[in-house]
C-alpha cells in the first residue's frame, strides 16, 4: 500500500467510542472473545513448554551461549589490544606525523613485530617497491610499501602499479600492503581492489598504531593459513599459474626430444 493511500485510509479506520446500547454490547462481546483467545493461546503455550521442555531449554540456552561467547571473544580482543599497546603504541599526530620517511619505515617494521610478524626493513635505493618485508607464523610473506606524506596529500595509482609489478615476482609476496599517514586517490583504491593489494590510510594507521588493532585483524589476513589458499585481498596468482603451464610445456618438449633421440 502506498503512503498516499494509507494517509487517505487512516482517518476512516480510526476507532470511535460506541454510541448506542447495541454497539456497547457488540464491543463487550468482542472484548470477551479476544480475552478468551488470549487465555487459550497462553494455555497452549504453557502446555507446549511443559511438554517439550528440551526445546524450550535449547531455545533459551543457544542465544545465551551465543551472547556469552561474543562477550568472551570481545574481552579476549580487548585484552590482546591492551597487551600490544603496552608493548608499542604510536600516536598518529604526535609520533607518526613527525617522522621522516626512513623512520616511518622502521615504525611500520616495529608495529609488525609487535603483532607477531617477523619483519625487517629493506627500503632504500633499489628496494623494488618494498620498504618492509615480513613473514607471518604460517610462512606467509608480507611486502609493505610505506608512504610518509603530508596529512592532506594522497598516494596515487602509480605506487600501486609499482607494488603490483614487483611484490610477487621480486619478493615472493603472498600479501602486499601500501601504508600511508595520508590517503589514497580514487584511482589508487580502485586499482588496488582489482589486483588484491591492501591499503592502509590514515584512519587504518590510527587503528593499527594508536588503538592496538593487529595488522591481520585490520586487513582480515589469515597469517597461519596455507600459502596457496585464496583469501580476500590476496595477490592474484594468474601469472604464477601461467609460469607453471610454461614449465609443464617445457617438460613435455624436453621429454619429446629425448624420445626422438
Amino acid at each position: 500500500m502506498s503512503s498516499k493511500a494509507w494517509n487517505w485510509l487512516r482517518p476512516h479506520i480510526r476507532p470511535r467510542r460506541p454510541a448506542t446500547l447495541g454497539e456497547w454490547a457488540a464491543a463487550a462481546a468482542a472484548a470477551v472473545f479476544t480475552a478468551l483467545l488470549l487465555l487459550e493461546a497462553l494455555r497452549a503455550l504453557i502446555e507446549l513448554v511443559l511438554g517439550h521442555w528440551y526445546l524450550t531449554a535449547t531455545a533459551i540456552l543457544v542465544p545465551v551461549g551465543f551472547v556469552a561467547g561474543r562477550w568472551r571473544w570481545k574481552a579476549v580482543i580487548q585484552r590482546r589490544r591492551a597487551e600490544r599497546l603496552a608493548h608499542l603504541r604510536l600516536d598518529l599526530v604526535m609520533d607518526i606525523d613527525r617522522l621522516d620517511p626512513t623512520a616511518f619505515e622502521y615504525a611500520v617494521r616495529d608495529l609488525m613485530i609487535r603483532d607477531g610478524i617477523g619483519a625487517r626493513r629493506v627500503g632504500g635505493a633499489g628496494d623494488r617497491a618494498a620498504d618492509v618485508i615480513g613473514r607471518g607464523p604460517g610462512g606467509r610473506v608480507i611486502v609493505v610499501q610505506c608512504k610518509h606524506t603530508l596529512t592532506q596529500a594522497k598516494v596515487g595509482a602509480k605506487v600501486i602499479y609499482q607494488v603490483n609489478g614487483t611484490a610477487e615476482h621480486a619478493h615472493g609476496a603472498d600479501d602486499a600492503i601500501v601504508v600511508t599517514n595520508g590517503s589514497f586517490t580514487s584511482s589508487a583504491v580502485k586499482y588496488a581492489a582489482e589486483v588484491g593489494i591492501h591499503l592502509i590510510d590514515r584512519d587504518g594507521l590510527r587503528a593499527w598504531a594508536q588503538e592496538g588493532v593487529a595488522l591481520h585483524e585490520l586487513l582480515k589476513l589469515r597469517l597461519d593459513d596455507s600459502r596457496w589458499r585464496r583469501q580476500r585481498g590476496r595477490l592474484r596468482r594468474h601469472r604464477r599459474r601461467g609460469a607453471g603451464r610454461t614449465g609443464a610445456a617445457r617438460s613435455r618438449i624436453s621429454h619429446a626430444r629425448r624420445s626422438q633421440g
